[in-house]
């Protein structure tokens, strides 16, 4: 030691000394828990078991993320498992979405969709090009979406500034609809150029009166922008049927306060209903109210539990005149996402898509409004073989909403509630926000939604088929509990709808 230089020995005792009051510091830290640890009595295990207890909330915090990336195999996970994620961000980045050596899918677990193929399909050059399907016959804008796969409904206030550019950009590149959800149109959903629904959630946000009635005024200026073709009146969705929606105030900025018409830095909760519709004929009064004020389009979304309302619908309709009817209805699926819901009604109520789209399909046929009414449906529709499976199922539309959410950049951090989303997606955080780029996003929803498409019409095209909706129920199976399937036409056989 008296053979080193100075220098050397005053750094070492200087380390000597960090250690020292390290030492010292996690110690007392150690002490200072334990005391804590032994005085609460609100958690036994932090009780019984001083700072060791405190790992165990540490564990559960991590357990999420430690089983997405370590644990969960590539199709277990929920809500979305890794197959599907995956296959959204190639399709996004526009690499290589093929695959080697088999599927890891299990084709034999029922449930399981299996789209029946033809042994001659139809060369490249023989398909026919597929006539729009008009949506709006009897109002003065019609609209004749050029896309079967489109953007679902995600306010700005639930998702951030850059993520609405993003989507509305892309939108725009891809030529699909973006649906501005319940929270309003932003100026961001304008500048990037895309079609636009216009979504009226039970609150009015962006076309409401301090008391929250419908202010007819602001509903003429927004349906006015050429940029919007359609109206869509929420009457429920599929995470949260029987409940409004839910922003809590930190994500109450002030411009989307003033957006919607609410208070700043104050908690929003939608009514569980429109106070002016309690029944079919007040439902279609105010179908026919704001598609007197639009000029275009207008249907409405719902989960969908009892049917019986839609009997009564169709049957007001043909007294009232088929030009009454909604112009569209976009089915929810009860597995469908949001930023929050409480768990009883995401995990419990209302059906899922497979059983409530072939319902309502079957129920408008046996009323004879099949093709009065588009059926548009959304709910987990990510990847190609889902959008399929509802085409097959009636669907004249598909939309997502987690689908372009995994082709912003999301990686189901399940954060969407509070504000701090690691994307940038759902948070108004300016330094998290920075981290997603609208120039470069928009690129890869476009990307996105041709893939969907492109891979869809190719299911079609295997079915011996011209366009995906000329799929139907003939051209899929359903696995069953036997193992073996069985065309969805026998499962749903129009023939059970009594009228």
């Amino acid at each position: 030691m008296d053979m080193l230089p100075p220098v050397i020995i005053t750094i070492l005792n200087l380390f000597a000394a960090l250690f020292a009051l390290a030492l010292v510091l996690a110690i007392g830290t150690l002490v200072t828990l334990y005391i804590i640890d032994r005085r609460q009595h609100a958690d036994a295990i932090r009780h019984n078991f001083p700072v060791v207890g405190r790992f165990r909330r540490l564990f559960m915090t991590l357990g999420e993320f430690f089983r997405q990336y370590f644990f969960a195999m590539d199709r277990e996970e929920m809500p979305f498992n890794r197959a599907d994620r995956n296959w959204v961000d190639h399709a996004a980045d526009g690499s290589d979405n093929t695959l080697a050596f088999g599927s890891t899918k299990i084709l034999t677990e029922p449930g399981t969709a299996i789209f029946v193929n033809t042994p001659f399909a139809k060369m490249e050059k023989e398909y026919a090009t597929p006539e729009p399907l008009r949506i709006g016959p009897y109002v003065p804008q019609p609209y004749d979406p050029p896309s079967f796969f489109n953007i679902s409904g995600m306010s700005y206030g639930a998702l951030s500034r850059p993520a609405v550019q993003a989507l509305s950009k892309g939108a725009h590149l891809a030529g699909c609809w973006m649906n501005t959800g319940e929270g309003g149109l932003s100026p961001y959903h304008l500048e990037g150029g895309a079609d636009i629904v216009f979504q009226i959630g039970t609150a009015k946000y962006g076309v409401r009166t301090p008391d929250g009635d419908l202010d007819e005024e602001k509903l003429r200026k927004i349906t006015g922008y050429d940029a919007v073709k359609m109206v869509e009146v929420k009457l429920s969705q599929g995470a949260k049927p029987g409940k409004g929606g839910m922003l809590p105030a930190e994500k109450v900025t002030a411009e989307i306060a003033e957006i919607r018409g609410i208070p700043e830095n104050t908690p929003s909760y939608s009514p569980n209903r429109h106070k002016e519709i309690g029944s079919v004929p007040e439902l279609l009064e105010f179908i026919a109210r704001v598609r007197n004020i639009a000029g275009k389009p207008v249907g409405i979304k719902a989960v969908i539990g009892t049917s019986d309302w839609l009997h009564d619908m169709c049957e007001e309709i043909h007294r009232r005149g088929i030009e009454s009817a909604p112009d569209f209805i976009t089915i929810d699926s009860a597995d469908g996402g949001t930023g929050a819901a409480p768990m009883p009604l995401m995990d419990n109520v209302g059906l899922t898509l497979r059983e409530s789209l072939p319902m309502v399909d079957d129920i408008l046929k046996a009323h004879g409004l099949r093709e009065r009414i588009r059926l548009i449906v959304s709910g987990k529709l990510v990847v190609p073989s889902k959008v399929a499976l509802a085409l097959c199922a009636g669907a004249d539309f598909t939309v997502s909403a987690r689908g372009y959410m995994f082709a912003l950049g999301c990686i189901q951090a399940l954060k969407c509630n509070r504000n701090t989303c690691p994307t940038g997606i759902t948070t108004h955080d300016p330094a998290l926000q920075a981290g997603l780029d609208p120039a470069d996003k928009s690129v890869r929803v476009a990307r996105y939604c041709e893939t969907v498409r492109r891979e869809v019409e190719m299911i079609a095209h295997s079915c011996g088929v011209d366009d995906a909706r000329k799929l139907s129920r003939e051209h899929v199976r359903v696995v069953q509990a036997n193992g073996l399937s069985v065309p969805l036409s026998a499962l749903f056989p129009p023939t059970k709808v009594q009228v």
